[in-house]
């Protein structure tokens, strides 16, 4: 089993900044897991923001491209999402995600695993 926390979130007025973090931990977890960050707006679905490779190839929705960066440092087993220039339509309830098999976290149907997620909020 593997467990992910994540920690980070917040209340930020829009043009501000945040950065989530999420550490993995259980016995079957490796640095080969896929890792990303998923995200819920209010009334929405849940929906894709980026994922890293083990071998640090990166992906990015195209909200995110250019404002988010995601990183990892498998030695910790963390992944992180420094969050710039944020805009009230990225407040949302943000999800790490984990998965052994697949290494591009894009979408939903592919995680394994679910942290509880961190709340976001961005004010106008």
């Amino acid at each position: 089993q593997v467990q992910l926390v994540e920690s980070g979130g917040g209340l930020v007025q829009a043009g501000g900044s945040l950065r989530l973090s999420c550490t993995a931990s259980g016995r079957t977890f490796s640095s080969y897991y896929g890792m990303g960050w998923f995200r819920q707006p209010p009334g929405k679905g849940r929906e894709f923001v980026a994922a890293m490779h083990w071998a640090g190839n990166t992906y990015y929705a195209d909200s995110a491209l250019g404002r988010f960066t995601i990183s990892r440092d498998n030695a910790k087993n963390t992944v992180s999402l420094q969050m710039n220039s944020l805009k009230p339509e990225d407040t949302a309830i943000y999800y790490c995600a984990a998965d052994r098999y697949t290494s591009d976290l894009t979408t939903m149907r592919s995680v394994g695993y679910w942290g509880q997620g961190t709340q976001v909020t961005v004010s106008s």
